[in-house]
């Protein structure tokens, strides 16, 4: 009887190791969702930034090596992630009263 009593234990145990471990995968799996989004959004702003860039150049895609694109696309990227750091550290210290720092 006392076998048996440990064999149950034992085996819910087991089913609730496997549940936590999957409440962290599903955590992770969200997690990576929510990176992949803010990634996307940060493609689609730098895009639309060198777009505007080329149009106040008066240039098109078409008038630079691939090379040359990627290179002004991460450039661009840099200073969309850079403008975001920023605005955050602001909207921080704006939630915590501290203003005479912006």
């Amino acid at each position: 009887m006392l076998t048996k009593i440990k064999e149950k234990t034992t085996g819910l145990v087991d089913i609730t190791k496997e549940q936590f471990d999957k409440s962290f995968d599903f955590a992770k799996i969200q997690s990576d969702k929510v990176k992949n989004k803010i990634d996307l959004k940060i493609q689609e702003k730098a895009l639309l930034n060198l777009k505007a860039e080329l149009a106040m150049r008066h240039k098109t895609f078409e008038d630079y090596t691939d090379e040359e694109l990627e290179i002004m696309l991460s450039n661009e990227k840099r200073k969309v992630v850079d403008d975001l750091k920023t605005k955050t550290l602001v909207g921080a210290l704006a939630i915590l009263g501290l203003d005479f720092l912006v």
